[in-house]
């Protein structure tokens, strides 16, 4: 399904015609667009708004995996360990091949006998969890390791910082682009998808009455500034951390949401030498070292965030904590000169005791109903985001009633395919057919899978028709110039920040962040979304003090500084 601006204004104009929808979600994120996809596949008449651009939030800024969340067993959360491997092998096997992939983790051992034997415990209830007939696709067992196999598989470790080691596996994607291609699957069967639309306000069956079902909401789109109504017989609103703001409009707050900010970083893959990820116990966490193509990730923080939530940043002390807690088992300390990114996100998590810290509170999540017509979704794990849009969709059209539940369509998308799997298995094993009917070189077409799936070939349909665009983006790493016209002109990007921060990586992966792309990018997608000569240098100036603004936010010493210096960037760059 192709997210065009012409597809924009369909669905936009659909949403506004009066006709009442049976589902409206508000928020793009993992889970909106995941309760998008559950609704309208249940046949239900379905749209979706989202107030600025698919998983501009906390989708676009996780640790990018797909996990059970082994930390999480000692909090003796076993439930929602079995429930996010179970969700992680439907993803590896069924749902989305070819965005989801199995990577290794190594655990080093540091004291005696005892914790080989407490951590193998772990690992091995962890595998058990994910219990099923092993499949092509899911993850291997894990595996124990002496000292020195497991620094022959990570020499940049230090040789005192283990004893031994034990090898396992989960799964990683790209954040960003799993939630695009949920909108898109969503929209594939028949949603009506926008971004860049701001829900304003809740329609009431009497709106004197501020406990009368919700019949709808008040939008604005934030490209026309044109305002709008939406009926609809139930609103679903998955706005993670602002769900505050949603109960503030509703005058009821039965849910409790408090922010936790992670940041990672983004460092070269020649700065640490290993064949695999690590997970390291901390005061009070975990860090792990992530493979990410060719850079590292390494992450996360947990702390909670009580500024502002459009623009989370991270703060010196946040890099320095990162780089301290890491340097501690590398033998060549990493540097800030070795950092090519950093990424801020807030997690929306379920409150209890107002006094825990954040990294005691549960990623279990919560749906409510406060009035009628009206369900709230938040908390939850990247990883879970299918079994909560099934809950809030559920939610939704019993109402509770567990007799209106019977009757209800049932949820089916632990069997639907995300736009670009279909085939995948098949093409990707036979990617040199590719190559020589395009001419592009085979690590290309690799590469294009690898991000796209099947749908590669309408790129590679691009690139025959104008040869150009298969040459690499100056100043974009690996990507090519066809990525850029075809995020303008089918998927959704409306802004250059857009094309650069999350349909693709460009702004963490280069070390400039992006300033040289940025006017390269832009001369490819201004025909398209019918920029002149004004508006490239607009759409420039935007990314420009976006970066600014990034890099001087990381040298304040705490968040309120900042905070301060992230938020001078316009709202535009978000």
């Amino acid at each position: 399904m192709t997210l065009s601006l012409a597809a924009r204004r369909s669905a936009l104009a659909r949403m506004s015609s009066g006709v009442e929808l049976d589902v409206l979600v508000v928020g793009g994120g993992v889970v909106g667009c995941g309760a998008a996809l559950d609704a309208v596949t249940r046949g239900l008449s379905t749209g979706l708004i989202e107030a600025r651009d698919y998983s501009s939030g906390t989708s676009s800024r996780s640790s990018k995996l797909i996990h059970g969340g082994l930390r999480y067993l000692e909090m003796f959360d076993f439930g929602l360990v079995h429930e996010a491997l179970q969700e992680r092998r439907l993803l590896l096997t069924t749902i989305a091949p070819h965005l989801v992939r199995p990577v290794p983790f190594m655990y080093p051992l540091q004291k005696p006998a005892w914790e080989r034997f407490y951590v193998g415990s772990g690992i091995a209830l962890y595998d058990g969890l994910a219990f099923g007939v092993k499949s092509s696709g899911e993850v291997p067992r894990h595996k124990h390791l002496g000292k020195k196999a497991a620094l022959a598989m990570m020499p940049s470790l230090r040789p005192d910082a283990l004893t031994g080691a034990i090898r396992y596996y989960d799964a990683q994607v790209d954040d960003a682009r799993f939630v695009l291609e949920l909108a898109r699957t969503a929209a594939a069967h028949g949603a009506s998808v926008a971004n860049r639309v701001e829900m304003t306000g809740l329609l009431r069956a009497d709106p004197e009455d501020q406990r009368s079902a919700v019949v709808g909401v008040t939008a604005r789109d934030g490209m026309t500034g044109e305002e709008f109504e939406i009926r609809a017989r139930h609103v679903i609103c998955a706005t993670g951390v602002w769900t505050g703001q949603i109960q503030e409009m509703v005058g009821e707050a039965p849910l409790k949401v408090r922010a936790s900010k992670g940041i990672h970083l983004v460092v070269p893959k020649d700065r640490i030498e290993s064949d695999t990820g690590v997970i390291l116990r901390t005061e009070k966490s975990v860090l792990f070292i992530i493979p990410w193509d060719e850079h590292w990730i390494i992450g996360t923080t947990d702390t909670e965030w009580t500024l502002d939530l459009a623009h989370p940043a991270a703060s010196s002390a946040d890099i320095d904590y990162l780089l301290d807690t890491v340097n501690r088992v590398l033998v060549t300390p990493l540097t800030r000169e070795d950092i090519d990114g950093v990424y801020a996100g807030l997690r929306p998590l379920i409150s209890g005791d107002a006094d825990d810290a954040t990294t005691k509170l549960s990623r279990e999540h919560v749906v409510a109903e406060p009035v009628p017509g009206l369900v709230l979704v938040a908390g939850g794990k990247y990883t879970t985001y299918r079994v909560m849009a099934k809950d809030a969709v559920d939610l939704a059209l019993s109402g509770g009633d567990k007799d209106r539940a019977k009757d209800m369509p049932q949820s089916t998308t632990e069997t639907v395919p995300l736009n670009g799997a279909v085939g995948w298995e098949w093409l990707s094993e036979r990617f040199q057919i590719l190559a020589r009917s395009s001419g592009l070189p085979e690590d290309a077409i690799d590469y294009l899978l690898s991000r796209y799936g099947t749908t590669a070939r309408d790129l590679l349909a691009l690139v025959d028709a104008n040869p150009v665009l298969g040459e690499r983006l100056l100043g974009g790493e690996d990507h090519l110039k066809v990525e850029i016209v075809y995020a303008a002109a089918s998927e959704g990007a409306l802004h250059l920040t857009d094309i650069l921060t999350r349909r693709t990586r460009i702004s963490i992966e280069a070390r400039d962040r992006g300033l040289e792309a940025a006017p390269h990018a832009a001369a490819l997608v201004a025909p398209i979304l019918g920029w002149d000569d004004a508006e490239v240098a607009r759409q420039i100036d935007i990314y420009q003090r976006r970066v600014e603004a990034e890099f001087t936010s990381q040298t304040m010493p705490d968040d309120a500084s900042a905070q301060s210096e992230r938020a001078k960037a316009p709202d535009g760059a978000i």
